[in-house]
């Protein structure tokens, strides 16, 4: 038999629930209470015929007094309801994900416009090749200055670049390795903010 001399241990669920058993216990001490029951009355006066006694007398037709509204009993539902609805009006409100979509095209679209106002330039699109430099690199500088010439300004600097690879027609034997000058990357400028 395992000696069981340690320290009694509990289960992590076993701590939320005697938590939320203390927390609902102390809770209902601050609640109102409810009437003591009556002691019950012999049985005698039970069946005994009620005389009846002097009627209360009728308000006045001016005076009309509006009665209060019974006292809210809050109960456990009730508070938790009302703790619920403070917490969610807390959160802010989730948006679609179309909503969330069209806000950020929105931002994008802005975002350029105000690049353009910035700088005192506009943008130009379209797809200009850049050319490969001395040292193997592509020069999209160059190509951003013609896209921006073709637009009616004087130079540009290219925002959106894409590129694409372009084999020869010797990739498509079959059979045959390929070899590292079979294919080439080839770069586009295809969106500039001139000036």
């Amino acid at each position: 038999m395992p000696d069981r001399s340690g320290p009694l241990k509990v289960l992590p669920g076993a701590r939320i629930a005697l938590a939320a058993l203390l927390w609902m216990i102390a809770a209902t001490d601050g609640w109102p209470q409810t009437a003591a029951p009556q002691p019950a009355s012999p049985p005698a006066e039970q069946f005994a015929p009620q005389q009846p006694g002097p009627q209360p007398a009728a308000p006045p037709p001016g005076n009309t007094a509006v009665a209060p509204a019974p006292a809210e009993n809050p109960g456990l539902f009730n508070e938790m309801g009302k703790a619920l609805e403070k917490s969610l009006s807390v959160l802010p409100t989730l948006k679609s994900p179309g909503e969330t979509l069209d806000d950020l095209k929105d931002a994008a679209r802005n975002a350029g416009e105000g690049l353009s106002r910035l700088t005192g330039g506009s943008m130009a699109e379209g797809r200009i090749k850049c050319p490969v430099s001395a040292n193997g690199a592509p020069d999209c500088k160059a190509a951003a200055d013609k896209l921006c010439q073709a637009k009616g300004f004087k130079g540009g600097k290219s925002l959106s670049t894409d590129s694409t690879e372009a084999c020869s027609a010797k990739v498509l034997i079959p059979g045959r390795t390929r070899k590292p000058d079979d294919c080439r990357t080839d770069n586009f400028v295809i969106r500039a903010l001139c000036q």
